[in-house]
């Protein structure tokens, strides 16, 4: 921006206006003189040309002779107004006229992008056309490549080559090609000297079921003559003491007796655990051992290979569970299972081993601990909590700790059967005694009054924090410090405070606790820290200092004037058993 033409530039004009001046105006014209050029030196304006930083100076001089001129303020304010209108008519022209510039560099740049694309969609549509040329060409040629090769090659076998026009009358080469035809039959006949007809394959099934039906028959003809034994055996024993008795009373009355005391013992309705102990005890020498056993177990081993390796993996899975001795029942096994894919559709190879062990476990057995995490995997990562329910609630599972951990990290992850999964956490967790996990699961399924009562049963202080900060329950930690419900809270409300108020994450719970007495009235939080049998002075006082740390000077301030009040009255704890804690305030 310019100067205004009316500033005075030299002495002279300085010199003539004193002579209409008065002292007074001649100092303030003196003293805007001397500013002007400060500001001039100290913003380094240039000494030509127009300038931005010139024209705000010299705006506000003018505003100090208006403010000095108060007789011609008015007109001096117009003049002002009149010259910053010109000036914001000057600028808005120039912003119209570089914008201006800008729109006709941005079109200029606009067409020449477009002529640039215009010319590559053209070049590119010349190339595609040559591609195309050159691709029909080539199909020519494949097509005419192909009839002469029809018409130069003889057919061959799908695993020999077939035979051109000219080796065809070459008698060398034809007999060459004989001897791999033999080679090849000979192969053939071999496979097939190693496979059965499907009527013998047919015939060994009826066989073998007709065994199994004949086994079956047996086993149960041999459980009768085993309660039968077990009868004559009890009638023998009662015999034999009635003989030692001295034949005190009839034999026929013995007799009676010993068949009334089979009946109301229950001995006619044996349970399976006496079937077996009494299996094992007579049939022992049954069972395969030495050459037999291990002849058994090569068999049942080979045809497990055979079925897995020919991709039939549900009766792999089902000979797999049904292995003698346990041998596939195993992690191996499963993991086997798990590297295998079945047919599109079809229900996992991992999957269905896992429900072949459920089916043939016997009652009161459980699969080892691996085996039933493995499987318990599997089948939430398939939702089917059907059946990991049924294996739970069966006790068909050797639970452990991970299995909780498993069945709790799902619930995390699919909230939809977080209830079920937690309650099946639960029953783990109770199992393996882990009672702090179980309270932990009860608690996230929402049963807190049940939680605090179970945590009050079977759980430490310690214990009882640990599940407290898991939770983030203000509702539980409210409850296990409560002493209306009984005489002694399981925790401390100062002993937890302290420790939570210390803990970046929890802090906010034990605030949340403080506050609540607060709410309560004025005398609730004094109460509390008097029956509070369970802390000492020093606790009450880092609760203090915690809340004054995270800016709750209220709550500070609240909790040490109970403990000055204390100590100021002498007055001691309505609470017998809180009398230590004013013990440490009088010391």
């Amino acid at each position: 921006m310019s100067e205004p033409q009316n500033v005075c530039k030299n002495e002279e004009v300085t010199y003539a206006l004193d002579i209409t001046m008065c002292e007074s105006d001649k100092r303030f014209f003196q003293n805007l003189y001397e500013f002007i050029d400060q500001e001039k030196k100290y913003l380094q304006c240039p000494a030509e040309g127009p300038d931005e930083l010139r024209y705000f100076i010299y705006r506000s001089v003018f505003n100090k002779v208006i403010g000095q001129m108060t007789a011609y303020k008015r007109l001096l304010i117009n003049i002002k107004t009149e010259y910053e209108n010109t000036i914001r008519e000057l600028r808005r022209k120039e912003d119209e006229a570089a914008a201006s510039q800008q729109t006709a560099v941005t079109s200029t740049s606009h067409q020449r992008l477009l002529m640039t694309c215009q010319r590559q969609a053209a070049q590119l549509r010349h190339i595609v056309s040559v591609l195309q040329s050159q691709m029909a060409e080539l199909q020519e040629e494949l097509r005419r490549r192909n009839f002469v090769n029809q018409r130069l090659w003889l057919p061959g076998t799908s695993c020999l080559k077939g035979l051109t026009v000219a080796d065809s009358e070459d008698l060398e080469v034809l007999h060459d090609h004989l001897k791999d035809f033999e080679f090849h039959r000979t192969v053939l006949l071999d496979r097939k000297s190693r496979r059965v007809p499907l009527e013998v394959q047919v015939k060994l099934k009826a066989e073998l079921q007709a065994a199994e039906h004949h086994r079956d028959r047996l086993s149960s003809e041999n459980n009768q003559l085993m309660l039968l034994n077990k009868h004559l055996r009890f009638v023998h024993d009662r015999l034999s003491c009635w003989d030692e008795a001295g034949q005190k009373v009839p034999l026929e009355e013995a007799l009676g007796s010993a068949i009334r005391n089979i009946q109301h013992l229950g001995l006619e309705s044996e349970t399976d655990d006496d079937y077996s102990s009494i299996h094992a005890e007579l049939f022992e020498d049954d069972q395969p051992t030495g050459i037999d056993e291990a002849k058994l177990l090569e068999d049942h081993l080979d045809r497990f290979v055979e079925l897995f390796k020919s991709a039939r993996y549900e009766e792999a899975t089902l000979h797999a569970a049904r292995s003698p001795r346990g041998v596939l029942k195993n992690s191996d096994t499963m993991e086997m299972f798990r590297g295998v894919d079945g047919p599109p559709g079809s229900t996992p190879p991992a999957l269905l081993y896992f429900q072949a062990l459920l089916v043939t476990v016997a009652t009161g057995d459980r699969l080892p601990a691996e085996v039933s995490l493995q499987g318990i995997s599997c089948l939430l990562k398939h939702g089917d909590m059907r059946l990991v329910t049924h294996a739970v609630t069966q006790n068909k599972l050797m639970f452990s700790e991970d299995l909780g951990d498993i069945l709790t990290e799902h619930a995390q992850k699919k909230p939809i059967v977080a209830d079920l999964s937690l309650a099946l956490a639960t029953v783990v967790y109770e199992s393996c005694r882990i009672y702090r996990k179980s309270a932990l699961s009860m608690c996230r399924r929402g049963f807190v009054h049940s939680a605090a009562e179970f945590m009050k049963r079977n759980l430490t202080a310690d214990e009882c924090m640990w599940v407290v900060c898991c939770s983030g329950s203000l509702s539980l930690l409210q409850l296990l410090t409560d002493t209306k419900q009984s005489q002694a809270a399981m925790l401390s409300v100062g002993a937890a405070c302290s420790s939570l108020l210390a803990d970046p994450q929890q802090h906010q719970l034990a605030v949340q606790l403080l506050d609540g007495f607060m709410n309560q009235g004025e005398d609730m939080l004094e109460n509390i820290i008097l029956e509070d049998s369970g802390s000492s002075v020093d606790d009450w006082d880092r609760v203090a200092s915690l809340c004054s740390e995270l800016n709750r000077d209220n709550l500070s301030q609240a909790v040490r004037s109970v403990l000055w009040n204390q100590i100021r009255t002498g007055v001691q704890s309505p609470d017998l058993e809180g009398e230590s804690l004013m013990e440490h305030v009088f010391l």
